[in-house]
């Protein structure tokens, strides 16, 4: 199945690289995909738990959705991964 979540604090190349990384990275996602333009996150997923899954990952990156708090920590997990993403 596919999925788009919109997420919070998605603002460069270095965002984008870090979290089609680590979400390319878990088992049975496929597909992914991440438009910084309008902050879209889209993958293929096999099971609902791991689309959930995919939206902690997000979260503890630094980039929750927008139906979430963007909490002080969340703003400066982003600017790590963002920054890690450079790299």
């Amino acid at each position: 199945m596919n999925t788009t979540i919109i997420v919070q604090n998605l603002k460069c190349g270095g965002c984008v690289k870090t979290i089609s990384t680590k979400i390319s990275e878990l088992e049975n996602i496929s597909n992914v995909n991440v438009n910084r333009e309008t902050a879209e996150v889209s993958f293929q997923y096999n099971d609902p738990e791991d689309a959930l899954k995919v939206k902690e990952i997000l979260k503890k990156l630094g980039y929750p959705a927008v139906d979430e708090k963007n909490s002080l920590v969340a703003k400066a997990n982003s600017f790590v991964s963002c920054a890690t993403g450079k790299i």
